[in-house]
């Protein structure tokens, strides 16, 4: 069996040839209308099941990220933002802009919590049963409709299977912690801390995040031969990582020049002991203040998962009937029940504003003579009065554990369709289609916000402290003000575990004919064959409806990073289509086929009323093996259901306030002072948020337009003669999305202001009363609201190969074949304008808080299979080894850049200001044994390659994680996996 990836420039398909062995007509990704060869106008590249296999992948996020078309999105190494789901982001446009489809049709959106609601969940695919995975770039909204704007994933599923197959894996991560820089950092900072416990290194060598999946096919033909039905049932498991167990994240570490040494480990300002005001208690004398200072922070990195676990369910089955010529009916089922959750750092009580009266009999005379209250006195001259100030408190891990997030999904989709030949080249295939997606989340680990406060105000009764009038029953006293460890009667009070559910539901009807016009005289005269064409019509329904408990609405669970205020909307659209292939021309000299392609879709949205898409694309075969092609496509994508109808709310959106923490000497101070007309004091006073988190008012957009996006693509595709089994294929493409959707963005709008002064940026701005702050109140914000904006443009450059040949045949004896695969990105460009007819950036070679997830210039992977000739007796039936190397490119920190839309001095450090390039190296051994039995067993980053480190100024909390990227790199080691697949 060959282990080499399956790379093509046209779509294949799972049946291709007759029972007499002549090649049939299939439908290929990017059109309806059947094709007599293997070949697709659009560029379309191809994984089989073969290179699914020879990575040990369980997960389909993993076969997708490893793409150079696809740059990281949501994923299982995303924890803190994660919503669950894992998702496809094709060309760097967003999630929601790539349209994933199943044999052809929608697969439902994938979560009703997530900001990206139109993304599909990749969890939902079972792996075991994927035969291939098409990607399609561009746009391709003609033929599949709204979401096709960056272009298609489409996963072609194993059909018409007969007999029984058994799949098993068992995989995980080993890893050699030996980055000394790192360790010497952490052993540091842990000499110098408050509790050395929380800079704790891992051991030399670990082996963890174990995963197994084991699935089941079964197949049967009918007796008569005319029907098929396929089924099957997986399950999948997979262990959790910490980031703690890997030695580059046994900390987070701080940005800093020339290195991260500069300022070593950072982490949050909500510690142990205590924060009151701008003092600590200091744990040295039990009771007491003394000032805080830059180190009183907590290394919330160690708690938080680098992978997350996850346990899913799967079940599915395949039919189809022959009742008539006429009449083949067919349904597809699939289910998942997928449980994972994510865990972030311990809660507590979260750097905020709370009221402390002065008169609260559990604080000590040195510490009420330490605050101030709102009087302008202290607390011990003005016992009747008030503290009002920052209060934080972390949690020790004898008083709880990390905060986790609970995430279920079950989906369900079924298909229902009859599909026919009607006579006289015509065909129809009709379905009802039906998916649906249902969450449960819960989250465990937080403190009630109101219960803080009125735990905080305590009052001296004749049995002893207790909390004021007014509280709610059960109401336990909390003293933060020594040392010692809360009360679990006063946990118990605090704790507030929320819940959240929420549903989608797609509804499509699809109606479709497909026809040859030759015999009606629709055929070029130089052409062999007549015009075919693809008409149709369909109809979908989108709904979505998301709520969560009282808590949660309106905002009261500390540490949430925000209210989870309920959506509830849905839309319909009525599309017709039509699609044409003209035949113009056939073996001729210079022309051995030209041919034209066109499409049209025309929909009717209740939501934003009319669009039409479009595309013209035509080829030139030259001669036998050389063939140019080149497209035009204009697509669309309507907002979804969160962007027109989620509220208004104020969560974390932002890394960067450039008015925070500066010092007297900063020119900053004077800019920031003018701009949101505050004193010199009053900016100096602004105080940083250690764990670089920021609050953005989001919120939906009723009066949205749909964004329009214009495709072009041209390449070649050249099978020379001379070298047979050798193919080649260079495409271009350019694709620009006008009044894109989305929001300007935080960081943006701050850096602007500063630059520009504007109001257009300056006006966004919301600093809370008092402190100004934009993270310690929810008063104070920046408003990032959804809106259409400017336009994102990306253009570059495909290139693939593969080539097979026999040993004999270049005089090496028989020693079997070699098979050789490449495929590689390079991208021109990666651009974003945020206001109509404003400037542009460019994040091409760039990553960073603005550009987001690392996008190289440059990106390939390549995979070389030996399938050697030895056998032994009945037993050993083939032996192959397989070796891919995968190349990411260097990329540079954004606030480097020389634009002044990228331009940050603020967060421009050494330490982040590169990444370097990265090359692994994956080797995989597949053998089969007596026929039936097929073992694998491989590495993924063979020699253990630390992933490239990033600072807490340029880490931006979800893609950014354990100072890495690790939905982009190779994070946790060595993959070692070994797998089993017996037929039956």
């Amino acid at each position: 069996m060959s282990l080499g990836v399956v790379w093509a420039t046209g779509a294949a398909a799972a049946d291709t040839t007759t029972s007499s062995g002549e090649v049939s007509e299939v439908v290929v990704t990017g059109t309806r209308i059947p094709s007599p060869n293997l070949t697709s106008i659009a560029p379309v590249t191809t994984v089989g099941s073969a290179e699914i296999k020879s990575q040990g992948i369980t997960r389909i996020e993993d076969i997708t990220n490893s793409l150079p078309q696809v740059m990281a999105s949501q994923g299982s190494m995303v924890s803190n933002a994660s919503n669950g789901t894992a998702t496809v982001d094709l060309r760097g446009l967003g999630p929601s802009r790539t349209l994933v489809l199943i044999d052809g049709r929608r697969l439902m959106p994938g979560d009703p919590s997530a900001s990206a609601a139109s993304a599909a969940d990749l969890n939902f695919i079972p792996a075991a049963l994927v035969e291939r995975v098409d990607v399609l770039t561009g746009g391709a909204s003609a033929t599949y409709g709204a979401d096709a704007v960056s272009g298609v994933v489409n996963f072609i599923m194993l059909k018409n299977f007969e007999g029984v197959r058994l799949d098993a894996q068992y995989s995980g991560y080993q890893h050699d912690n030996g980055d000394s820089f790192v360790q010497g950092i952490v052993r540091n900072n842990a000499a110098h801390a408050t509790d050395p416990s929380q800079f704790a290194l891992p051991p030399s060598s670990v082996f963890d995040g174990e995963g197994s999946e084991v699935s089941l096919v079964l197949g049967a033909n009918a007796p008569d031969g005319k029907g098929n039905i396929t089924a099957y049932a997986s399950y999948r498991q997979n262990n959790p990582v910490l980031e703690g167990t890997r030695d580059f994240s046994a900390c987070t570490l701080n940005s800093g020049t020339p290195n991260f040494a500069e300022f070593g480990c950072g982490g949050s300002g909500t510690a142990f002991p205590a924060r009151v005001g701008n003092f600590v208690v200091d744990p040295t004398t039990f009771n007491t203040f003394r000032p805080r200072t830059a180190a009183d922070v907590f290394n919330f990195g160690p708690q938080n998962f680098f992978m997350r676990p996850d346990e899913r369910y799967s079940l599915g089955a395949f039919a189809h009937y022959e009742v008539a010529p006429w009449a083949e009916v067919y349904m597809d089922t699939m289910f998942m029940d997928d449980n994972s959750t994510a865990q972030i750092a311990s809660g507590g009580i979260f750097a905020g504003n709370f009221n402390i009266n002065c008169a609260n009999p559990l604080l000590s005379t040195q510490q009420a003579a330490s605050l101030i209250s709102t009087a302008g006195t202290s607390c011990l001259a003005n016992p009747a009065g008030t503290f009002t100030g920052v209060v934080a408190r972390r949690l020790q891990p004898e008083e709880g554990g990390g905060r986790d997030s609970e995430f279920r999904h079950m989906d369900y989709r079924i298909v229902v369709g009859m599909r026919g030949d009607l006579g006289k080249n015509w065909t129809y295939d009709g379905y009802m289609q039906y998916g649906a997606v249902a969450l449960s989340a819960q989250q465990t680990g937080n403190f009630n916000l109101t219960r803080i406060q009125q735990a905080l105000n305590v009052v001296q009764t004749p049995t002893g402290p207790q909390c004021a009038p007014g509280a709610d029953a059960g109401c336990v006293p909390l003293n933060i003000f020594t040392s010692q460890f809360i009360s679990p009667a006063a946990l118990k009070f605090l704790n507030a575990d929320s819940f959240a559910s929420g549903n989608t539901t797609e509804r499509v009807v699809s109606l479709a004919f497909t026809g040859k016009l030759g015999d009606y005289g629709f055929k070029s005269p130089w052409a062999s064959e007549g015009v075919g064409v693809a008409i149709g019509a369909e109809y979908r329904r989108e709904h979505l409806d998301s709520t969560a408990d009282f808590l949660s609405t309106n905002g009261l669970v500390d540490g949430n990073g925000g209210a989870s205020p309920p959506v509830n909307g849905g839309y319909d659209v009525y599309e017709l289509f039509g699609e044409a292939r003209v035949p113009l021309i056939s073996d001729m000299p210079f022309a051995k086929d030209v041919s034209l392609e066109l499409g049209y879709r025309f929909s009717d949205y209740s939501s934003i009323g009319d669009t039409n898409t479009y595309k013209v694309s035509g080829e030139w075969e030259v001669i036998d093996g050389l063939r140019f092609r080149a497209g035009y496509n204009r697509a669309v994508r309507a907002p979804n259901v969160v962007e027109l109808f989620a509220p208004q709310n104020v969560v974390l959106d932002g890394t960067n306030d450039p008015c925070a923490g500066l010092s007297a000497g900063n020119p900053l101070v004077a800019t920031c002072s003018k701009a949101f007309n505050l004193t010199t004091a009053q900016v100096l006073a602004i105080e940083p948020n250690p764990a670089n988190q920021y609050q953005g008012q989001t919120g939906g957009n009723p009066n949205l337009k749909p964004e329009i996006s214009d495709t072009y693509t041209a390449g070649v595709v050249w099978r020379p003669t001379f070298a047979p089994g050798l193919n080649l294929s260079v495409d271009y493409f350019n694709i620009k999305v006008d009044q894109f959707i989305g929001t300007i963005g935080e960081n943006l709008i701050l850096s602007q202001c500063l630059a520009t002064l504007s109001s257009q940026f300056c006006g966004l701005v919301h600093r809370a009363a008092g402190d100004n702050s934009l993270w310690l109140d929810p008063t104070g914000f920046v408003q990032d609201t959804t809106l259409n904006t400017g336009s994102l443009k990306t253009d570059g450059v495909d290139f693939n190969a593969d080539y097979r040949m026999d040993l004999s045949s270049v005089g090496l004896g028989d020693n079997g074949s070699v098979a050789l695969s490449f495929v590689g990105t390079w991208l021109d460009s990666l651009a974003t304008q945020p206001l109509p007819g404003g400037a542009s950036y460019e994040c091409k070679g760039l990553y960073g808080t603005t550009c987001g997830v690392p996008a190289p210039e440059w990106r390939h992977k390549m995979r070389v299979t030996w399938n050697t000739p030895y056998s032994y007796g009945d037993w050993v039936k083939s032996l192959s080894f397989s070796l891919q190397w995968r190349y990411f490119g260097r990329v540079t920190l954004d606030a480097y850049s020389n634009n002044p839309l990228l331009n940050n001095p603020g967060i421009q450090y050494e330490s982040d200001r590169v990444l370097a390039a990265q090359n692994y190296i994956d080797l995989t051994m597949n053998v089969t044994v007596h026929n039936n039995l097929n073992f694998r067993v491989g590495v993924q980053n063979l020699f253990d390659k630390d992933p490239p480190l990033t600072g807490a100024s340029n880490c931006p909390a979800g893609p950014c994680n354990g100072n890495t990227w690790p939905q982009t790199y190779d994070s946790l080691g060595r993959f070692i996996f070994v797998g089993l697949s017996a037929d039956f």
